[in-house]
């Protein structure tokens, strides 16, 4: 149920010069990742937030978007107007579906049964894609209303359909991949009946056959050459940035020369205050062999 918040995206000045709360009525289901830092929230693989009240907007829409280390992304936001026809699609279906807007707008053409059938015959016209003349559903989500919500992942993004008719679908941006995703959220102004998890998948959902998983021999550094090097290259890390080495172990350090005897490598780290964290970290020096 909405409840009364203060905050500056969510709240009005008012004529006397103070300061108006709003109702706010939102959830948010999330896939977060491992936490690469302390203190700092863990990544947001997907972040999916129907805000049914409060948004700044003042209707009804569905935000998604990523996060790492406290950075967020470009939002997706869906208001009940329904993707164009330039916009790219996600496994063929549309980013964001239509629904019922408070201010008669549903397609942009007023809302109007007249206008939906003009522009579903001039699309049809020129050769457009085909949109189904379909009864116009209402907001996916209300106050004290059951529903169910399947998240499921396909080849381009995630979607995402409530009572088993589609809503949304969020294509995977670089960087925030599903194998990522170790942990799922649900907070915000609803009750869980229950969670239920099936096909999920043991490996990554493409053609390739090989997992790329971050303990894997290939990404372990070539031993120290016997003869003189051209180039050392030291990097600079703190002990509990493990995301931060992985990248640097999975991107320029699978280039030709530094994997060659000619250019070497090497993480320089200090000893964290916490013991676990250093034990960790002994750990992936002795599997790894790139720091010193």
């Amino acid at each position: 149920w909405a409840h009364a918040e203060k905050d500056g995206k969510v709240t009005a000045n008012s004529k006397e010069g103070g300061e108006k709360t709003a109702m706010v009525s939102q959830f948010m289901m999330e896939l977060q990742g491992l936490k690469a830092v302390d203190g700092e929230d863990p990544p947001r693989i997907l972040h999916f937030n129907p805000r049914i009240r409060g948004d700044w907007s003042g209707r009804p829409v569905i935000e998604q978007n990523t996060c790492y280390r406290m950075q967020w992304g470009s939002a997706l936001r869906c208001d009940g107007r329904e993707s164009d026809d330039e916009d790219e699609s996600v496994d063929g279906e549309v980013k964001c579906e239509r629904w019922k807007r408070d201010d008669g707008g549903n397609n942009g053409d007023g809302g109007s049964d007249e206008g939906t059938k003009r522009a579903w015959w001039i699309n049809r016209l020129m050769g457009r894609r085909k949109k189904m003349m379909t009864h116009d559903w209402p907001y996916p989500f209300a106050e004290g209303k059951l529903f169910v919500l399947t998240l499921r992942a396909g080849m381009e993004g995630y979607h995402i359909s409530v009572n088993g008719r589609h809503i949304t679908s969020f294509p995977y941006r670089t960087g925030f991949v599903l194998e990522d995703a170790t942990g799922f959220a649900v907070k915000g102004n609803i009750d869980v009946h229950s969670v239920y998890a099936s096909s999920l998948p043991s490996t990554n959902p493409s053609f390739a056959r090989q997992k790329h998983l971050d303990m894997q021999s290939m990404w372990k550094a070539p031993a120290l050459p016997q003869k003189p090097v051209e180039l050392f290259i030291g990097i600079l890390s703190s002990g509990n940035h493990f995301a931060e080495r992985m990248a640097v172990r999975k991107s320029w350090m699978q280039q030709k020369l530094v994997k060659s005897s000619k250019v070497v490598a090497r993480f320089f780290v200090a000893l964290h205050a916490r013991t676990e964290v250093n034990v960790d970290l002994k750990k992936e020096a002795d599997y790894f062999g790139d720091i010193v």
